[in-house]
């Protein structure tokens, strides 16, 4: 009852009703399957919001808080979302092309098969998030953290790395490295090499070895 409670206040002292403006407060409501195409939300609070299937291409979102949101095959492609929280949203096959999110947090999100081809993600937080099949072809992520993350068959191959990366920690089974230069990265085991998909462009830190089973070969 008293969860139920909390919920119901939140849901009051949010004005769903309102048109997307910066710092407007969307907590909690639906605003699923809409165009909001362009709009400025800039240091909104969309905590909790349902952005299923909604349109969210070339927004700002600078400062947003969308921690808990659900944003389920939505495309934020092109949105400025530097310093944005997106922590622990959920956000499967959403497409996150070309988004500018540097220093934005990830951690503990769901982005199974998200695409983040193209995006500015310097020094962005992805602590323990699930990306198995995520896409960062040519996305910039130096100084991003991926540790504890969830990097099954996650595509690295072309991303832009001008600092080293945090890979303490994570799953990389089958996590595709073919070209990457990761010399300068941090937390790497051999364990994680060995099971993930390099060749003999893959460039490793000093004490870790191109796995034998490079490159690999897929069905």
């Amino acid at each position: 009852m008293a969860v139920s409670a909390l919920s119901g206040v939140a849901a009051l002292a949010a004005d769903c009703r309102s048109q997307a403006a910066p710092g407007v407060d969307w907590q909690d409501c639906t605003k699923s399957n809409i165009v909001i195409r362009g709009a400025n939300l800039a240091n909104a609070n969309l905590t909790g919001t349902d952005l299923t299937m909604t349109d969210l291409r070339s927004t700002t979102l600078t400062g947003a808080k969308l921690q808990k949101a659900t944003l389920v095959r939505s495309s934020l492609a092109g949105a400025n979302a530097a310093g944005a929280d997106f922590s622990r949203v959920e956000a499967y096959r959403t497409s996150f092309s070309g988004i500018i999110a540097p220093g934005s947090a990830f951690s503990s999100a769901e982005l199974q098969r998200a695409d983040f081809t193209g995006a500015e993600l310097t020094n962005a937080i992805f602590e323990k998030a699930e990306l198995g099949r995520a896409n960062f072809n040519g996305a910039s992520i130096g100084g991003a953290k991926f540790d504890y993350a969830n990097l099954s068959r996650a595509q690295f191959t072309g991303a832009v790395l001008n600092a080293p990366i945090d890979f303490t920690g994570a799953f990389m089974f089958l996590t595709r490295i073919e070209g990457v230069d990761l010399s300068a990265a941090t937390g790497l085991a051999q364990a994680q090499i060995d099971l993930a998909c390099g060749d003999a462009n893959t460039r490793l830190p000093g004490d870790l070895a191109a796995s034998p089973s490079w490159p690999c070969t897929f069905d």
